[in-house]
């Protein structure tokens, strides 16, 4: 019980330390299992382990075949949970590049460590290969943590995130079709037969999961299951296909679960957002317990197997070589700098499902007697554990050395996606700044996503956003939704993180009427609270843009827009086309050939402009 215990108190404590020093959990996780498994045997007297996961096969917190099956159940749920998230639409809008990442440069990785594992080490052609296949998956709890502090460009960060959150499920999906076929090739050798039994476990596979998924969603979508159920009902089902299909085709559970998953996410499941959630936080718990115990079932003799120099042979043509050559290789001829290319190469990082797949596998093969079979789980955890750690101690480093840091963070959070918002942010679009606009309302985002907008479907009282690596570049956060509470949760929330530039929300309308509000918050428009500018866009919907030349004609166009129902002005454009909010500062510094940017009712301002013009020239003699 005290082991049982202790496994789970440290493997939430490793998710604490991840989450607090901005690491990837698997980092401290694997380290931990090490510490209390193997490495403990060099400190206790008798030579034991502090923690023994099994003991001469019968003993120990899982005797017998026990930890096989938590391990095979575990990895199904996390597998369905990364099928969740993989979806047509996100792999048509991430462009080429991603595209050929996920592609390209994963059977550069996958041929290439193949044929590298069998010439360095060695091995078996079928064990190079499965090998292969395991360390072509990144992962976005891996790649997070490390760019979440970096302040990169929008492209690069968007190619990172993606290519982790893609290449999940699609590189675990290849790495159980190669040990599916290493096992009926195994049974059978490279025969017909092997080949029939192959198809059947693709077959199996592709039908339970598809059957499934289908079967999950008639049921929730016809309510047949109650509301309160949903999420254990779901995960009972994914228990019993990835045991069923198992039953009909030997080792066709883990594609049975995967591609369930991915049914599920493409489909248009009303409740998929609360179904990841809970799935998210399963998969916490259970790469807690997991990666300690399967850390901790690595013996010294398994460390001492790889403990040589071709082992750094090895990984040094992984991430030296097959890397960068995977990344320029599919980047050709894209927008894409060459510096942004050699740090793209240089980070990745080889996640949670890499090595929980590599020790399930590994222990299934070592149990039929493959040979070469013992060597899958070391030099996996191996990868992971260099890659991780080479990479959350030198991104920074490399990312300052290569020149890809941002010099600026000028892009635009808005919070609220309503028709104002999506004005102003269809013109900063325009005029090449980042905005993206955050809002609970579904609807409000598609309208966003209509228009070409980055729009993020989010609660504001979640962590959602702080994890969004493809916001890094966002240094003004502006809050304009019509519910006071929002506005000032979203500048406390998520003020320090993105707006280092400036934090703005709209006037109350209490605070409209008395002329008062606080003096420590910056607001938007002194004029205009949530319902005036929202008639304003109703009846004006229309941004415009005034020349001026001089700070006279500035101040006083300002004044005539300000005291004008109609017309609230946001912008001061330079002529380089700058975009200044002029809520951000108190003094614009106004050159000729600039524009004072508003939204409403077009207004003839000649007569002014004139008048300003013959005051500066009358100054000016």
């Amino acid at each position: 019980m005290l082991e049982l215990a202790g496994i789970i108190v440290l493997g939430i404590l490793a998710q604490w330390v991840a989450w607090k020093f901005k690491i990837p959990a698997i980092l401290p996780l694997i380290l931990i299992g090490l510490f209390v498994g193997p490495i403990s045997t060099l400190l206790s007297e008798d030579g034991s382990q502090w923690i023994q996961p099994i003991w001469n096969g019968e003993k120990g917190l899982f005797p017998g075949e026990s930890l096989f099956y938590f391990v095979s159940l575990a990895i199904g749920i996390i597998l369905f949970e990364g099928g969740l998230t993989l979806r047509r639409g996100e792999i048509s809008k991430v462009g080429s590049v991603i595209g050929k990442l996920i592609s390209l440069g994963s059977t550069i990785t996958f041929l290439g460590a193949g044929v590298a594992a069998h010439y360095v080490f060695g091995l078996d052609w079928r064990i190079s290969f499965l090998f292969a296949a395991l360390i072509i998956v990144t992962g976005p709890t891996v790649i997070t943590p490390i760019l979440r502090n970096i302040p990169l460009k929008k492209d690069v960060s968007a190619v990172l995130k993606w290519e982790g959150i893609l290449i999940d499920p699609i590189g675990a999906l290849v790495a159980v079709l190669v040990f599916e076929f290493i096992s009926v090739e195994g049974d059978a050798g490279y025969t017909k037969q092997a080949l029939i039994e192959f198809g059947k476990i693709i077959l199996i596979g592709f039908s339970f999961g598809i059957t499934a998924g289908y079967a999950l969603y008639i049921s929730i979508k016809k309510k047949f299951i109650p509301h309160y159920l949903l999420n254990v009902v779901s995960l009972s089902i994914v228990l019993l296909i990835f045991v069923l299909s198992d039953q009909f085709a030997h080792e066709s559970g883990l594609l049975a679960v995967v591609v369930m998953g991915m049914f599920l996410g493409n489909s248009d499941l009303p409740n998929l957002k609360e179904l990841l959630y809970f799935k998210e936080s399963l998969s916490v718990l259970l790469i807690s317990i997991l990666f300690i115990l399967l850390s901790a079932n690595i013996s010294i003799e398994d460390l001492l197997l790889v403990y040589n120099w071709k082992t750094a042979i090895l990984f040094a043509i992984i991430i030296f070589v097959l890397r960068p050559l995977g990344v320029f290789a599919s980047t050709v001829g894209s927008s894409l700098q060459t510096n942004e290319k050699i740090f793209i190469s240089w980070v990745g990082p080889r996640g949670i499902v890499a090595a929980g797949i590599a020790s399930l596998f590994g222990t299934k093969l070592v149990n039929e007697g493959v040979p070469g079979a013992e060597y899958i789980t070391p030099l996996v955890f191996g990868v992971v554990l260099i890659t991780v750690l080479l990479n959350a101690t030198t991104a920074r480093m490399v990312a300052s050395a290569v020149g890809v840091f941002l010099k600026e963070s000028e892009g635009v959070m808005i919070v609220g996606a309503s028709k104002v918002s999506r004005l102003i942010g269809s013109y900063l679009q325009k005029n090449d700044r980042h905005v993206v606009l955050v809002d609970s309302n579904r609807l409000n985002i598609n309208k966003a996503k209509e228009l070409g907008l980055d729009a993020i479907n989010a609660n504001i009282y979640a962590d959602d956003l702080t994890d969004n690596i493809e916001l890094n570049d966002v240094g003004f956060l502006i809050a304009m939704t019509g519910n006071d509470e929002i506005n000032r949760q979203a500048i406390n929330r998520f003020g320090n993180v993105f707006g280092e530039n400036g934090t703005f929300r709209l006037i109350t309308s209490q605070e409209l009427r008395t002329n008062t509000h606080s003096d420590s918050e910056e607001i938007l428009s002194h004029t205009h609270d949530y319902n005036r500018i929202t008639e304003v866009a109703n009846n004006f919907p229309s941004i415009q843009e005034i020349p001026v030349d001089s700070q006279a004609q500035f101040l006083k166009l300002l004044s005539i827009i300000e005291e004008d129902a109609n017309a609230l002005a946001i912008f001061l454009k330079d002529p380089n086309g700058k975009l200044q909010l002029l809520a951000a500062t108190d003094k614009m510094e106004v050159s000729e050939g600039s524009n004072l940017v508003y939204l409403g009712k077009p207004m003839d301002f000649e007569d002014v402009l004139n008048a300003t013009k013959d005051e500066d020239k009358k100054e000016a003699s």
